[in-house]
């Protein structure tokens, strides 16, 4: 294949805009003209255009139709798509334009057939390896789905070859009367370094950061931001173009299972650090670190989940109907929603699955008790209010009622009874442009058709193309603001260079180590101190696991931290003699003799309430509500502060109303064993009669009851989505702690119980032997209380 212009390329001349944007000059610059090169992935050939002066940069198919027309300004020449073969250069095609603009110019050339395909989010494409199959041609081609969920893995080879391949067809798809559309692929975060992790060879792993809640620890906006940098030329290297993230729900109820994604229960905070997440995701950065706008190296955020979540009653999780309701007892949403004003400049928002409930159990918001999607005073709050004028997409499971045929994961709360196309019609009535999970057009063409009937009798202000135009224009701008009309290929060697890079992986590193929280230090961790001699003892653990949605529970069982991680810092590791059965299933933990120790250091993960399709909260074979727990132990909710009537419940059908209390009831947690690991720790360092010091390291989801290991600690670290390397290094004194709680930790389960759903910083926390108070904002560096 020889690199060259296209033929049958057109010279426009007389065209009025000066080449002032993308990093051009008019003027000001040597003239110069555009190149061109061929490059491949081993089997996707495409042709790349580099425009002179910081023009945009262009990629097609060798095989494409598109031609390229050329401007000449100031004596250079510049290259733009012909994206519709009219010889002329169109605001759409015109990338010095805005975004915006050319997004709202190109919506009006497309079908309706094409904007209901651009309103489809595919469901979870979990294996790039398998490459382009034929199910995806059928939905790109069938249904016009251009918005790619992908959620496979991160090896270079097989996201890039799989990208390019699908950009090469889509670009086959295209015809005079159906405009192309390059795919747009989406990822949900996939940067956390969890506690087990090691990092990857350059090429077939990205860098590894703490979790968002562990990114709050480091109360910075730079290393937020700087995340956001490097992650987004990572996801661009991989051929992501948009993020389905950051998860900004205020974390104002504690026992949440998706605490551990947000930012925290401080309001003023997370506006701080979304707003730094979005800038450094929806921007591109020069070889001087300094901010130039979009670019190829820009992502698109999806702020979600619509303001609210994170106010579970319970802290139950609305994946499943156990979990349907938010509550607000504190009628504290407007500082929810502030979140959510702070990151607007985000491009895309994802609502909730919830139901919102006043404290007294009715909607918050309107009359209905529907989930977010279907309220429409909820929508007109994050348009109105909020100022949110960017693509709304639903959650995965909202267009499905729990009655639907073949339902599987169904999540239309108060919806279940609509009719599907109705659902449909509802929801864009609401102003919500997306779907997530929906691979199939055809509810949604059924209601392009109610639609225009309505209009018809007056009952909508708008027809259905104008409504449909409206959507495409905000999804589409999400398209031209990072460059994917110009430039939807992926250079494979240039991927493989950016993901995982020696820089990348230590900034994500550095991270971690700024993230993790020192909260009791007697002077085992100190600075310089030499550990490489040292004996040490890790006890092991297992969880039971949780059922689900997707299968019976999951048993696992192992170090309480990464042995591996602990050999590369001390001088040997000892652990538990374990005894398994033929199941692979602990039968006995015994502790080896401890008199040659120098400390012992214990991972307590949070403990395990189960997952969001667990269903944890409710038994269906007993129908007994059961409490979420912060403490390893069984708790039994009995005391004052638990609710003996629950704020939520459905209305049953004798017309009452179900009580949801779990008063009485006792805890399920699932990874009890690793308190149980902490208690045989201490009881071996009594029977060897020794002074052995003994680190704590708390693996933290949620936050945790300290009362059940803080005392017989010397020293407690907590690490929020980060690596046991990570926190094993500042426990040897290689890195000075600097993190601090971006959630308080609770005195007890009763101050839990006293707390209320959707306020922060509410409850009463734990205060130790020294007076210091395990608050929100606390932490400790070698000097003592780290200084607000």
């Amino acid at each position: 294949m020889k690199a060259m212009p296209k033929k049958g390329i057109a010279l426009v001349t007389g065209f009025g805009l000066a080449l002032t944007l993308a990093g051009c000059t008019s003027g000001s610059e040597e003239p110069a003209a555009y190149t061109s090169r061929d490059a491949t992935d081993g089997t996707t050939d495409f042709v790349v255009i580099e425009n002179p002066h910081g023009g945009a940069t262009l990629s097609y198919s060798a095989d494409s139709s598109i031609e390229i027309l050329e401007v000449e300004e100031n004596g250079s020449t510049y290259a733009f798509k012909d994206l519709n073969g009219n010889d002329k250069l169109d605001t759409f095609e015109d990338w010095r334009v805005t975004p915006a603009e050319r997004a709202a110019a190109y919506a009006e050339t497309l079908t309706a057939e094409q904007i209901s395909g651009l309103m489809l989010f595919s469901s979870h494409e979990r294996s790039p390896g398998d490459g382009l199959t034929d199910a995806q041609k059928a939905y790109l081609s069938e249904d016009n789905l251009r918005n790619v969920l992908n959620a496979g893995g991160s090896d270079v080879e097989e996201n890039v070859t799989w990208v390019n391949a699908i950009q090469a067809h889509v670009e086959s798809l295209a015809t005079p009367e159906l405009p192309y559309i390059p795919a747009n692929f989406s990822s949900d975060p996939r940067s956390e370094a969890q506690s087990n992790s090691t990092y990857t060879e350059t090429g077939s792993g990205v860098s590894l950061w703490p979790s968002v809640l562990g990114l709050a620890s480091t109360f910075s906006a730079e290393t937020m931001e700087e995340f956001g940098r490097v992650v987004s030329s990572e996801y661009r290297a991989l051929g992501i173009s948009n993020a389905l993230s950051p998860q900004i729900d205020l974390a104002t109820e504690p026992r949440w299972l998706r605490v551990s994604g947000t930012l925290g229960e401080d309001s003023e905070l997370a506006k701080e650090l979304a707003a730094a997440y979005v800038t450094g995701f929806q921007s591109t950065y020069d070889e001087d670190g300094e901010n130039i706008g979009w670019g190829t190296d820009s992502v698109p955020t999806t702020i979600k989940h619509a303001p609210g979540d994170g106010a579970g009653e319970g802290g139950r999780e609305s994946h499943t109907a156990v979990g349907k309701y938010e509550v607000f007892p504190g009628d504290n949403l407007e500082e929810h929603a502030s979140v959510f004003a702070a990151a607007s400049d985000s491009l895309g928002m994802m609502t909730n699955y919830s139901i919102m409930l006043d404290g007294e159990g009715n909607p918050l918001l309107g009359d209905e008790a529907v989930g977010t999607a279907y309220n429409a005073e909820a929508l007109k709050m994050i348009r109105d209010e909020v100022g949110f004028t960017g693509a709304i997409v639903t959650d995965w499971g909202v267009m499905t009622g729990a009655n639907d045929p073949d339902a599987f994961i169904a999540t239309a709360w108060g919806a279940e009874d609509m009719d599907p196309v109705e659902r449909y019609f509802t929801v864009l009535q609401n102003g919500v442009d997306m779907f997530g999970g929906v691979n199939d057009a055809t509810f949604l063409l059924q209601a392009y058709d109610l639609w225009n009937e309505r209009f018809e009798a007056g009952e909508v202000d708008q027809d259905a193309d104008a409504r449909w135009a409206e959507s495409g224009a905000r999804i589409l701008t999400a398209y031209f603001a990072p460059g994917l009309f110009d430039s939807p290929f992926v250079d494979l060697e240039n991927s493989e260079k950016t993901v995982g890079s020696k820089a990348n992986v230590e900034a994500g590193f550095d991270a971690q180590l700024d993230s993790v929280v020192m909260l009791k230090n007697d002077g085992t961790v100190a600075e310089d101190a030499d550990w490489s001699d040292k004996t040490v003892y890790i006890p092991h653990t297992f969880d039971v696991g949780s059922p689900g949605l997707f299968g019976p529970p999951e048993y696992t069982e192992g170090a309480t931290l990464s042995i591996e991680a602990a050999e590369g810092i001390f001088g040997k590791v000892v652990t538990d003699t374990v005894e398994l059965d033929a199941d692979g299933k602990v039968v006995s933990m015994t502790a080896p003799d401890l008199s040659d120790v120098d400390a012992v250091f214990v991972g307590l993960r949070s403990p395990n309430n189960g997952n969001n399709f667990s269903a944890a909260g409710h038994d269906a074979e007993s129908g007994e509500w059961y409490p979420f727990s912060l403490q390893w132990a069984p708790y039994t909710a009995d005391g004052d502060n638990v609710r003996k009537t629950s704020i939520s419940g459905d209305v049953l059908a004798d017309g009452s109303k179900e009580n949801r209390s779990y008063f009485g009831n006792t805890s399920r947690i699932s990874n009890a064993a690793d308190i149980d690991a902490f208690n045989r720790a201490v009881a071996a360092i009594e029977a060897s009669g020794a002074d052995i010091p003994v680190v704590t390291v708390v693996k933290a989801n949620n936050p945790v009851v300290p009362a059940e290991f803080e005392e017989k600690s010397n020293v407690v670290l907590v690490g929020f989505g980060v690596s046991d390397e990570a926190t094993l290094t500042v426990a040897a004194g290689e890195h000075e702690p600097q993190g601090r709680l971006p959630i308080g930790f609770p005195l007890d389960m009763d101050a839990v119980e006293g707390q209320l759903e959707d306020v922060p910083e509410d409850m009463d926390t734990y205060v130790d032997a020294e007076g210091n108070d395990w608050k929100f904002g606390f932490g400790l560096n070698y000097s003592g209380v780290i200084k607000k």
